[in-house]
């Protein structure tokens, strides 16, 4: 049951970011300013929420990552793309890539990729 649960979330969020996606690519401009105002702020907050969970804890471990067994340095993967996305490639548009599934916070172009592949 977990699984399919976990594909249901995980699809209905590559439609929601293929939707939005589609509309930064389509929109007219109002629909745009519209979309804009109403999801960037929740985009925002959930790069928030993610990256908190990934703070590093007193001796510099990614609290998320880290396992008794395996300790993860941070800054982690989650903070390394957080970077790339948010800071590093916010000043010149890079295009779209198709990355797996394992590969946090990847980037997607906007055609569908079916379910199994993911």
């Amino acid at each position: 049951m977990d699984e399919i649960l976990g594909q249901v979330l995980r699809d209905a969020v590559w439609e929601r970011l293929d939707m939005l996606s589609e509309l930064a690519n389509h929109a007219d401009a109002p629909s745009l300013l519209s979309v804009a105002r109403s999801e960037l702020p929740r985009l925002t907050e959930g790069w928030r929420s993610m990256l908190a969970a990934h703070e590093p804890d007193d001796r510099g471990n990614c609290r998320a990552c880290s396992t008794r067994w395996r300790q993860q340095k941070a800054p982690c993967s989650v903070w390394r793309a957080a970077y790339e996305h948010l800071v590093a490639g916010g000043l010149a548009p890079q295009p779209a890539a198709r990355h797996a599934v394992d590969e946090p916070l990847s980037v997607r172009s906007t055609s569908r990729v079916p379910a199994g592949a993911r």
